[in-house]
Parts: C-alpha cells; sequence; structure tokens
C-alpha cells in the first residue's frame, strides 16, 4: 500500500488554508462534491506540488440491498482518474431503502445508517464490494461508521464482520478510530477489541475526527476538536501498526488555521507516542477474528485478507464471491426499509430496536437534513430567517426524502407555497420567484399528463 502520510479534509471553505498548511502530505476530497470537468483550482494547486488526492464517497450505498448503482460507480471511477488518485473510499452503510425489491417508493436518509451485522447482511456486502471493485480503475478502501443505534440480533462484533469482509473481498479498509469511540460510548464496545480483531494488514488509512457527547449519547460531528480518548485508540492503532495515512477530518465550524494546524500536530504526536509505547494490548477471550461459525482464521492463524485459503481473493484473484439469492437481499431489503421509514417517516419501530435511540437518530437525521439544505440553497434561510429551521424540520416530519438534496430544498419550498407559507407577503414572493428560477420548464421527453400535471402545479403556485 502506498505510504500516504499524514493528511487533512479538503474542504471548499478551508482549502486556502489547506494549501498553506504546512507537512500536509495529502488531502482527501468528498467525491460528489468534485465535478472531473471543472476540479477546484486548489485541488488542482495541490496536485502540482505532489500532493495525493483521495476521492471519499459518501452515497454509494455498498451496505444496502440494492446492488452498487452503474452510474454511481461510474462517476467515482470518473473521479480517481481525474485526480489520478491511487485509491477511492467508500462507507459500509446503506443510505436508502425502498424500490423494487420491496415494491415501495425509495426513500434516502441522507445519512450513513449501520448494516447489521448478520451473516446474510455480510453476503450482500461481499457481493456489493466485489461488483465495486471491478468497476473501479484503483483499488477501493470501505470505512466502519458511527453508529446510534444497534441492529437487534446480530452475529459478529465489528471487529470480526470487518476481518471476513476484507478476508473474502480483499478490500482495503479505511479504519476511523473516532467512530470506534463514537461505537464505544453509544454501544459499549471496546475499541480495543476491534482492533485486535481487525486485519490491519489489510489498512489502508486512518481518519480521525471530533465529536460531542450530549445525553449519554456520542455524536461524531465532524465539527468540535479531536477528543483526547480518540487520540488514545490512534496510539493504540498506531503501536500495532504503522498506519500508512492518518488524515483529520473536518465538515463545519472551522478553526482558525493555526488551531487547525494544532489539531494536525497532535494527531502526529498520538501516531508517534503508539509508535515509541509499550507492545499493543491483544484480546484473549472469546472467539478471534472471523472464527464464529467456521469463517476466515484470525491475525496469528494462517490466511489473511486477500491470501489463498479465505474466500475470495482480492481484486486480481482468480477467485469470485458467489452472487447472493434473491431472497436474502429482499429480507434485507424489508428490515432496512422498515428502519428507515421509522426514521424518516413516522412509521411504528420495528421489532427489537430501542425506541430512545431511534428518536436519537431520527431528530439527527432531520437535522442535518435541514442544515445541508441550507447550505444548497442557502437564500432559503435568507429569506425565511429564524423560521427556516422550524418550518424545515415540520416539512421532514411528513416528507421523506426521495432524491438528492437540490431537490429536497425545492419540494420544501413548493409545500410552503401550496399551504400559502410563509405569512409574510414579500417572503411568499421571493420564495416563489426563487422555485420557478430553479424549476425551468418542462423537459420535452415528460409525457403529456406528466408534463399537464406540472403545469398545474406551476398554475397553482403562480397564484
Amino acid at each position: 500500500m502506498e505510504r500516504l502520510g499524514t493528511g487533512i479534509g479538503w474542504r471548499p471553505e478551508i482549502s486556502d488554508a489547506v494549501e498553506a498548511m504546512p507537512g500536509v502530505d495529502w488531502v482527501e476530497a468528498v467525491a460528489e462534491n468534485l465535478c472531473p470537468g471543472h476540479l477546484p483550482a486548489s485541488l488542482l494547486r495541490l496536485r502540482e506540488r505532489g500532493v495525493t488526492v483521495v476521492p471519499h464517497g459518501v452515497s454509494l450505498g455498498l451496505g444496502g440491498a440494492e446492488r452498487p448503482d452503474e452510474g454511481r460507480l461510474r462517476a467515482l471511477a470518473e473521479r480517481a482518474q481525474a485526480l489520478g488518485s491511487p485509491l477511492v473510499t467508500e462507507h459500509i452503510a446503506f443510505v436508502r431503502a425502498g424500490g423494487s425489491l420491496t415494491a415501495s417508493d425509495r426513500i434516502e436518509a441522507g445519512h450513513l445508517l449501520p448494516v447489521p451485522r448478520t451473516r446474510e447482511a455480510l453476503d450482500v456486502l461481499c457481493e456489493n464490494v466485489r461488483i465495486a471493485q471491478q468497476a473501479l480503475p484503483v483499488p477501493l478502501a470501505v470505512e466502519n461508521i458511527a453508529a446510534l443505534l444497534a441492529w437487534p440480533g446480530e452475529e459478529l462484533t465489528e471487529g470480526q464482520f470487518l476481518y471476513e469482509l476484507a478476508d473474502r473481498t480483499g478490500v482495503r479498509l479505511l479504519i476511523d478510530v473516532a467512530n470506534l469511540h463514537t461505537n464505544h460510548v453509544n454501544q459499549a464496545e471496546d475499541p480495543a477489541l476491534a482492533l485486535a480483531e481487525l486485519p490491519l494488514e489489510a489498512l489502508a488509512y486512518v481518519h480521525v475526527a471530533g465529536g460531542y457527547e450530549r445525553d449519554g449519547v456520542w455524536h461524531d460531528s465532524h465539527a468540535h476538536p479531536v477528543p483526547a480518548p480518540v487520540l488514545d485508540i490512534l496510539s493504540d492503532l498506531a503501536s500495532r501498526v504503522a498506519p500508512p495515512g492518518v488524515l483529520l477530518e473536518r465538515d463545519e465550524n472551522f478553526p482558525e488555521p493555526a488551531v487547525l494546524g494544532g489539531e494536525l500536530e497532535a494527531v502526529r504526536e498520538a501516531v508517534e507516542r503508539g509508535r515509541a509505547g509499550a507492545p499493543a494490548r491483544r484480546h484473549t477471550g472469546g472467539a478471534g477474528p472471523g472464527r464464529v461459525g467456521g469463517g476466515a482464521r484470525g491475525r496469528d492463524g494462517g490466511a489473511g485478507p486477500g491470501r489463498d485459503g479465505g474466500g475470495a481473493r482480492g481484486r486480481d484473484g482468480d477467485e469470485r464471491v458467489a452472487a447472493v439469492p434473491e431472497p436474502v437481499r429482499q429480507r434485507l431489503a424489508l428490515a432496512q426499509t422498515a428502519l428507515l421509514s421509522a426514521l424518516v417517516a413516522g412509521t411504528p419501530a420495528p421489532e427489537g430496536f430501542d425506541r430512545g435511540r431511534l428518536g436519537v437518530q431520527a431528530r439527527a437525521l432531520a437535522s442535518k437534513r435541514a442544515g445541508v439544505v441550507a447550505k444548497v440553497a442557502p437564500e432559503l434561510p435568507v429569506v425565511l430567517g429564524a423560521g427556516y429551521r422550524p418550518a424545515f424540520l415540520a416539512y421532514a416530519r411528513e416528507h421523506p426524502m426521495r432524491g438528492g438534496y437540490r431537490l429536497d430544498a425545492m419540494a420544501f419550498v413548493e409545500s410552503l407555497l401550496l399551504a400559502e407559507q410563509p405569512q409574510d407577503a414579500t417572503a411568499r414572493r421571493e420564495l416563489r420567484a426563487w422555485w420557478r428560477e430553479r424549476s425551468g420548464p418542462a423537459p420535452r421527453s415528460l409525457r403529456p399528463a406528466v408534463r399537464a400535471a406540472r403545469a398545474a402545479r406551476r398554475a397553482l403556485l403562480g397564484r
């Protein structure tokens, strides 16, 4: 694996600071925010200086019941090629549900949600990962996510789940130590045990990020300083293996460049402490990595990820992951749809879930959705003022997201105007003008009935 060094997440808001920051060996950029034909000038300058840029996807949904979308895979491949990246990364998560497998409307989470750690879900994930590997021009690494809730009836620990995934597909791992901390607080999962069970020889790089605790729940915000427990987990990992790369993530509430540089230095120091420290702690009790149900052997027990003797080999191997039977995908689709519907559409909670945690997750999803819509349509908080957030949250309770955030912003404004809201006539006029400007004429390809429905809606909104 290529040595990446110390890096930071590139975001437009801190692009100047990142360019000027000493000691930045590489950066990571959210893939969906990049257009291959019009890359930001800042990223191009970094590339010219020899700084590696890695595209980090957030919308593929490899842990979902459906096979990966060809268009999303093609877009991720295009970004990797445009940036000359040595690899691309995504998440072990599902981000949408419904659709043809459930004969229901597709709904979007707008966020990364956990995959049940069951054998069937692992089979689906492995096939999805192999499909993605075959479509991408460079190696794929997948990231463990933070979870506010747990699935009932899980069969594997996080370390075992990741070990078997890497062993069966040869995929590389992006380990987020902040997410290990989140799951420690929220699910009482031991990060040291997870590290002991992981196939660290498959490590691509490491994420580090901040968050905050509220009412006993840790929120992985990427908007707060990195806390000491997260740095301690990083040191523990570095005592077990030399990470090919370590990257600091910050997505909002950006501090001054000097403060950001100080956080990056704290990350470097944590890695050095781990390298200079005592031998790593080893888990000695219970089943070892991948041993539940007679799966792949542990780190000291023979075959490792991508090697002979442990399921399908990596992207250059000859073996293939067997196709998952459709009934397996359908069962997973129904379970994920029931959970997501409870979170974003107010349907009853599926059996076995903690209702309190479902409420926390539902509020977190709605809050993030409101925040992202405010970013992609910054005019709306200006027009609505302090009323924007409560109005959007009320809308979100009744309207699950069906497409991307820009479509969500359009649908939100449309719902306000149809309800003759807000009461201020000037604000309504501004919203109507905003909506008209972005809705555009109906494409010629639309069926007559669809064109008529859109014309009627535009007439109503034009009152």
